[in-house]
């Protein structure tokens, strides 16, 4: 069997057998991996905490029928003790995760594994609210995938904007023409917000009112949720404590 090595990201694992565990991963070059960790349960296993949810590590995997083996694997980030003493870190965490494993598939994509990455460790130094880092990792994992929201010029005609609709069903904003009956408006420190978070303008995020903040969220939260169709498990649970109205 080919033995081939990887970066890779720690999604989500399953206990197999009395010590065994299996881990499916995002990896740099081999997309989405599931894989089995053998013995990692037992208090003697040399990587067991390497392969935790959240976590990066150089892994070698034998390649199997239908699961791969990880016989190595040495950390590169260890991000997922830090995410896990923060609520409000590890129930955003767990939405990005939920969210990679949805979007990608086996045939990979460098862009979302260094995204997931570069989100997951910027939430484990605390470098931004939690509730922007995901909000901002959401839009822009989406857009890799080929969901691409507009906030600027209309999303069904394509007409100059500002707007202030905003319809998720039709990909962000839209004019007064192409606005259906009933359509929100959301104002315009939200949609600027929302703009930022897309194209990671920190200074303008940081910038913006707890108010506008929980406005964007909630936009980016129906956003995702159209566009995954089965919606995200670990959504609901995400803290919100840090906005207020």
């Amino acid at each position: 069997m080919p033995v081939y090595r990887d970066e890779a990201v720690v999604l989500r694992t399953h206990k197999l057998g009395e010590a065994d565990r299996i881990v499916t991963m995002l990896t740099r070059e081999h997309g989405k991996v599931r894989a089995v960790a053998k013995g990692v349960r037992r208090t003697s296993s040399k990587f067991g905490a390497r392969l935790e949810p959240f976590m990066v590590a150089d892994v070698q995997l034998w390649e199997g029928r239908s699961l791969d083996v990880i016989t190595q694997a040495e950390s590169l980030g260890s991000y997922g003790a830090m995410i896990a003493v923060d609520y409000e870190s590890f129930t955003a965490a767990n939405v990005m995760v939920e969210t990679a494993d949805k979007v990608t598939e086996s045939e990979g994509s460098l862009q979302q594994y260094l995204l997931l990455v570069g989100a997951l460790r910027s939430l484990s130094r605390h470098e931004h609210s939690s509730m922007l880092t995901l909000d901002s990792y959401l839009l822009r994992s989406l857009s890799i995938a080929g969901w691409a929201p507009t906030f600027q010029d209309c999303a069904r005609c394509g007409r100059p904007g500002p707007h202030e609709h905003i319809v998720v069903q039709l990909g962000g904003v839209v004019c007064n023409e192409c606005a259906p009956p009933g359509a929100p408006r959301l104002d315009d420190a939200a949609i600027g917000l929302l703009g930022a978070l897309l194209e990671g303008d920190w200074e303008t995020a940081e910038a913006a009112t707890d108010a506008t903040r929980g406005k964007a969220s909630g936009v980016v939260a129906a956003y995702t949720q159209w566009h995954l169709e089965r919606g995200l498990r670990s959504l609901p649970h995400v803290s919100r404590e840090q906005i207020t109205s």
